[in-house]
Formats: C-alpha cells, structure tokens, sequence
C-alpha cells in the first residue's frame, strides 16, 4: 500500500461525494490532498477516537468550501460517525456532511468556516489561547499545553482583508506554534488570480514577521513533510507555506481552469479521474481495505500519544494539585455561576453614572474571580473601559497576560476571540465602539452559527456619542444585532442592569452577547432589579387597575420613560414604563411572563429609543407610537441631541397624550 493511494483516496472520496450530490466544489480536494495527508497523517498529533483531546493539534480548513476534503479525511482516520453513507449524504438535509464544515455539527471540525479568510482568525485565537495556556499551567517536565494550530487557506483567503488584520497581529505576537499552509493554484472563480491579485504574498507575510517556505511541487509529500518540520522547528516566529497546487488536478478537462471549483467534474470525468489516478476500484465510495487499514495505524499511533500524554498528566496532577484544580475550573463552562450567585456580586453603588465606567468596575471585579477572562479592544481599551487591573499584557514576551491589544482590527480582533473560545479553557471579550460593530458583523454571525459564548463590549452607543457626529453615532447597529439568530444584545439603563447583562454574558453557554454601554451618564432607576435578567420587565407600574399606556424604552431612554409617566401619571394617565434591556432573551421567557409585562390588552404603546424603530414593532403594534432615531445624527454636546431627536421626556409625555387622544 502506498501513501499515494491513501493521498488518492481523499481525491476519489471528494470527487464522489460532490458528484452525487450535483453540487460542490472538487477543485481544491483535487489539488491539496497531497497537503492535506501529509499534515494529518505524518505531523498533526490527533486522536480520532478523542476528538477533544485538550493537547490535540488544531486544524482549520481555512477555505472551508473545500470541505469534501476534510470529510474524506474525518471519514478515512474514523472519527465520530462519519460512516460512508453520511459521504453519501453530502449536502442533503439533516447530514453530518453539509456544504461547508460546521463546529458541533460533524466530530473533528474545529471551526465553523466558509467565510474565507475568517479560519485564518480563528486559528490565530487557538494559537492565542495555547500560548497563554501554557504559560500558565505548564511546568518543568510536564509540557500540558504544547500543540500546534495548521491552518489550510487558498487565494480567496489571503485576498480577504481579515487575512491581512490576523496575519499582522499572529507575527506582532510571535506566534510560533501557528503553521499556515497556502493552497497556491492562482485560480479564483472569475479566472487566473492576475486578474485582481498580483502582489508577492510571500514578501508580505515575511513583513508580518513570518517564517516564509516554498514547496514548488504541490504533490511531492516529502517536500511538503520537510516545510513542515521546518516551519515546527521555528521558535520565534509563525511560519507560511507556499505550496504551488493544480486546481483540479487528474482531470485534463478541467484541471487549472476556474470551472473546477466550484462544479461537479460530471460523470464521465470521475471515470477519467479514476483512471488517471490508477484507482483500483469502480464502485463510487469504495476504498481498498489495505487505505482503510493503514488511516487506522496512524490514528492509533496518535491514540497512543494521547495516552502517553494522558500519563504525565496524572503525574501533573499529583505533584501540581492546585494547578489542576484551576484548570479543571477553567474548562467548567457553570464556574461563573458560584460567582453571581453572591449576594456581593448584586449590591450597587447607587450613582449616576455612564455604563460603559460602571462595566468597566463590574469586569475588574469579575476577573479577580474568573482568572480564564482574557479580551482586550480594537485601540480603544480605555474609551471602552475593557481593560483589566493588574492582569498584565498579551505579548510574545509576555504570554501570561490577559489584556489583549488588538489594534485596530474589528474584523480580525471579533475572529481572534472566536478561536480563543474555540480553542477551550478560556472565556473571552473584544471591544469596540458600538457603531464599528459594524466591522465586527460577520465573524460575530460565525459566534451565534456556531453556539459559543463570546462577548462584545460596545461603547458609545448613540447620539449620545455627541461631538464626534454621525459617523460615530449608531443608529441602525440595535436593529442589525437583533435581528441575527442565537445572538444576546443587551443595552442595560443602569448599574443594576450592568449588572445582569454581564451575569447573563458569562453564565451563557452557547450564546454570545452583545453588550451595548453608554459614554454618557445614566441615573439610577427606582424599580430596576434582577428581572432585567429577563430581558424585560415593569420598571414602573401604573397606578390604576390597568394602564392607559405602556411606555418601553433600553439603555439611556428608560430614564426619559420614567421621568415621561410621572409626568403621564400627574395628569391622570396611568402608565406603564417596561424596560426592554435584551429584547433577544424576553422573547425566551414563557408566554404567561410575557403577557404579564406587555398585556395583549393594552393597545397605546410608545417605543422610546435612540436607534432604529424597525425592530420594535411587534412590541408597539398598529397602535402605538415610536420616539426612536430613523435618521443620522449630528455632531454637538449630547444633552443637545437629545432634545433635538426628541428624547426627553416632556417630549415622550407630549407625543403620548396625542396618540391617546
């Protein structure tokens, strides 16, 4: 058996797969398998049987629509229950094999990936949360972290601008245990990559602080095997390899034109490809015994290891018993609940102030009790507040710190903090002000796709902004984030809603959470309470038997909505102020919790926020009013603003008295 075959065996599985379903893309499996085996079979250290292995080597499938590749791979080393016929289900609902590699969904996928570019992020995070780990658990003979993170990306990848953000910031950081391997056909959909793409990519990852290699011949495995071991040996710096590929490649037809990436080869070129390939056998998914026999001797060498591994680390556990008791509490996803569960915890100051300084004093109060926070901002710690005392700074030089600097890198920093959570045994935040969440949207789509907890913290979070004028006042960003599926926006009005909005933040275990911070002052609110943990609930409650109207307002309005009923309620209509702080989880509670806090039955409603009024209208219905923000802002003190955008609550109490009469 040769490892020609096994490397073929990946080509014919991917070529099948794609052709049953009518749909996928062949060219990058054609192409890179060589690549793709050689990692797996002769320098990843993974363990099939245990996919979760906590000292596994990571790999991402950075070009994640080649993800027949990856499956052909899962399949071939028996992980999970990637059985032949889940190959035969590629694409089609409910399989383990969907178009692109899903986290969660099919055993051995590190990462949700599609996106181009966004692996490359995440296997920055892994690579993040490995030096860091290490740096704090390991000790003198008992390497406990010490695993690489490979990364598989393409043309399309390198030519995305988060590949420029995350590949700046692994060689600022030194990252050497982060290997990426560059799939280089010079083949996009549109053509030959000259047509948008000429700059030497090698020349730009050495100005990143790469360790830069070539492999010329992308099918030459002991060419690939020594990059490899060349790029594990380097130890200051993250190491790139260019290896020169054929899209396509054992198809004539096909093989270096764009059409093989992304269309099936057709019939009769999966019979040439076989022949071309020498493959012994006709039958669409078969595979000789002898491959299937030798993916099992390598995977049980890598079972091996583990269990090895898994010896020093009992010894670890004798002789560093603290240290093991903190890392078990580092992959415990409730330690966060003994924390919030002290009535400490709940006790405010009870002062004005703006949310973003009362997050700032809540998360240096968390972090003495959660050691495994690590996060940092976009260049803007000290605008955001996000910077942890004494928790020292991420570097090379220093990877036992907390405080990440991101620079200024929304896309790549939102990324980075998914691979850090990914990676496991550290919970993570990034930071920015709330109108660049706009820069951070689609890697934070990636957090809610694939389940995890990640937090944002967003500052500045309207026109409350002020001076700085349009282009740093939110006004679309709540409705955006609201609108994406398994994602927590919370726009606390208060300290006691700070509160909860960061107990509900770091008690999730497969929803990230948005939380969206004042720069402006905000009062203290009689009547907020723990129930904002709820999402909603009567901040104030009508003075008669039911109210003549419902005012609901987050963040720096419910303050204008309170200060509106007193005056509602001074000229004999009763009213109702709900504050909506997550709008995401009130839509959680039950149906009973819900009608108690916005009655079917009462039809006068007015929203009251400083952002887009498209989000609120199941709340509001066809009779209610909005008082929100439909239109850019302007650059002046913030007091001004709100009085001109109508946020005050005479204005609110005004308008109110109109719709009701």
């Amino acid at each position: 058996m040769t490892e020609q075959m096994a490397v073929n065996a990946i080509r014919i599985l991917s070529a099948d797969m794609i052709e049953k379903a009518k749909s996928g893309h062949p060219g990058l499996p054609l192409g890179a398998a060589p690549i793709a085996y050689e990692l797996w079979a002769n320098h990843m250290v993974h363990n099939p049987k245990n996919p979760d292995w906590m000292n596994r080597d990571r790999f991402i499938l950075s070009a994640g629509h080649g993800s027949a590749m990856l499956y052909s791979l899962l399949h071939l080393f028996g992980y999970g229950n990637l059985s032949a016929e889940e190959l035969k289900q590629f694409r089609q609902l409910d399989s383990l094999t969907p178009g692109h590699p899903e986290y969660r969904h099919t055993a051995g996928v590190e990462a949700t990936t599609g996106p181009l570019g966004a692996g490359l992020g995440m296997a920055v995070g892994m690579a993040v949360a490995e030096k860091h780990l290490a740096a704090k658990f390991n000790r003198k003979g008992y390497p406990v972290f010490d695993h690489y993170t490979y990364a598989i990306c393409g043309d399309g990848c390198l030519m995305e601008g988060i590949s420029s953000e995350v590949m700046s910031l692994a060689g600022t950081l030194g990252l050497d245990k982060l290997i990426v391997l560059y799939d280089s056909n010079s083949i996009t959909i549109e053509g030959s990559t000259d047509l948008a793409f000429q700059e030497d990519v090698c020349r730009r990852f050495e100005a990143f602080g790469f360790q830069v290699l070539e492999v010329a011949d992308g099918t030459d495995l002991a060419a690939i095997g020594g990059a490899i071991e060349e790029a594990k040996a380097e130890k200051n710096r993250p190491s790139f390899i260019k290896i020169q590929t054929r899209i396509g490649y054992g198809v004539p037809a096909k093989e270096g034109r764009s059409c093989v990436h992304g269309e099936p080869l057709g019939e009769e070129n999966v019979k040439i490809l076989r022949e071309n390939l020498d493959w012994p056998l006709s039958e669409a998914f078969a595979v000789p015994d002898e491959v299937y026999a030798h993916y099992q001797e390598i995977a049980e060498n890598g079972r091996k290891i583990e269990q090895s591994w898994n010896e020093m680390f009992e010894a670890y556990a004798d002789e560093y018993p603290e240290l093991k008791k903190e890392l078990d509490r580092c992959y415990d996803e409730k330690a966060a609940e003994e924390f919030f569960a002290d009535e400490d915890y709940w006790r405010c100051e009870g002062k004005a102030d703006a949310t973003r300084n009362i997050s700032g004093r809540i998360l240096n109060d968390v972090q003495e009790k959660l050691p495994n926070l690590i996060g940092g901002s976009a260049d803007l710690g000290p605008s955001n507040k996000t910077v942890m005392n004494g928790a020292g700074e991420f570097s090379g030089e220093t990877p036992e710190g907390r405080n990440i600097h991101f620079g200024v890198r929304e896309l790549g920093m939102t990324a980075v903090a998914n691979g850090i959570l990914l990676h496991g045994g550290l919970r993570t935040y990034a930071a920015t002000f709330f109108v660049f969440v706009d820069y951070m949207k689609p890697m934070l789509r990636l957090s809610s796709l694939m389940g995890i907890p990640m937090i944002s913290v967003l500052s500045h979070d309207s026109i409350g902004v002020g001076e700085d004028g349009p282009t740093h006042e939110p006004v679309e960003q709540l409705t955006m984030l609201r609108s994406m599926p398994n994602m927590h926006v919370f726009r606390p009005a208060d300290e006691m809603e700070t509160r909860a909005a960061w107990c509900s933040a770091l008690t999730s275990e497969r929803t990230p959470t948005c939380l969206v911070l004042s720069r402006q002052g905000v009062p203290v609110l009689k009547g907020s309470s723990r129930e904002a943990l709820k999402g909603g609930y009567v901040l104030v409650r009508e003075k008669k038997e039911k109210p003549d109207v419902i005012l609901m307002a987050s963040g720096s309005e419910t303050g204008v909505a309170a200060e509106a009923a007193e005056l509602l309620e001074a000229e004999g209509i009763a009213a109702r102020v709900v504050s909506m702080p997550c709008m995401d989880i009130f839509e959680e509670q039950d149906e009973e919790y819900r009608e108690s806090v916005l009655p079917g039955n009462v039809k006068k409603r007015a929203a009251i926020e400083a952002g887009s009024s498209v989000c609120w209208g199941k709340y509001v219905g066809l009779e209610g009013i909005y008082i929100t923000m439909d239109q850019f802002g302007a650059s002046a003190p913030a007091k001004q603003l709100f009085e001109k955008y109508g946020f005050t609550a005479k204005n609110v109490a005004c308008k109110v008295k109109k719709m009701i009469s």
